[in-house]
């Protein structure tokens, strides 16, 4: 187990924005996870991002993400990320 210290991050978005947004956050080297919950707040989808993930076991990800962002009008997006 990890002792990390973690902070969470809440962004809110449109459908069209929610591709983009979690491209340029993956990129980011302190988020650990990305949460997507629609208007209603139920979550649709948790993704963790270290390392591995970036490379091409991200593109199926990013795929369901992007049928996600066709069915919401808006949504948030709960980013953790590790305190530097």
């Amino acid at each position: 187990m990890s002792n990390e210290k973690t902070f969470k991050e809440e962004m809110k978005v449109t459908g069209d924005q929610l591709v983009a947004t979690i491209k340029k956050l993956v990129k980011e080297a302190n988020v650990r996870s990305l949460i997507i919950k629609n208007e209603k707040g139920e979550q649709l989808i948790e993704i963790p991002v270290t390392a591995a993930t970036v490379g091409a076991i991200l593109l199926p990800v990013l795929a369901a993400i992007g049928a996600i962002a066709a069915l919401v009008t808006n949504c948030t997006i709960d980013v953790i990320k590790v305190k530097e």
